[in-house]
């Protein structure tokens, strides 16, 4: 299943807590894991620029806790796969991403139970960055 999901890089929408969820974000991909969260996917960023933050929280809270990256960034051609903790049932999360230029774009109530990969990209003719999900 492929749906596009587009909005402008500074769009505002609902903010969602972190706090207890236990994500855990990988640096490189190699493949899924036997015991693997329903939630888990693979983080694309083909934006052309550097995410700095990552905050991927459960639709149903009101406010966005830590970064899921880190310390790390996501540069520009790069992956990560963000993996949920297995004891964790929701299944409709926000995403926000952040970029080393203050920017950010953010998502509400992506299915992350029949999500596996989410690929964002940024059109500089329209200011728009998406976010495709299969």
């Amino acid at each position: 299943m492929n749906l596009v999901i587009a909005i402008h890089r500074r769009a505002l929408s609902l903010w969602a807590s972190l706090a207890g969820i236990g994500i855990v974000v990988l640096a490189s991909w190699s493949g899924p894991s036997i015991a693997a969260a329903r939630q888990n996917f693979m983080l694309i960023n083909a934006t052309g620029y550097t995410i700095s933050e990552v905050y991927v929280s459960p639709s149903k809270t009101a406010d966005w806790e830590e970064d899921v990256l880190g310390l790390d960034v996501l540069a520009d051609g790069e992956r990560t796969e963000i993996r949920f903790s297995r004891s964790e049932n929701s299944c409709l999360w926000d995403l926000k991403v952040a970029y080393d230029d203050g920017e950010s774009a953010e998502w509400v109530a992506i299915d992350l139970c029949e999500v596996s990969v989410v690929a964002i990209t940024y059109d500089d003719r329209t200011g728009e960055t998406s976010a495709t999900v299969e």
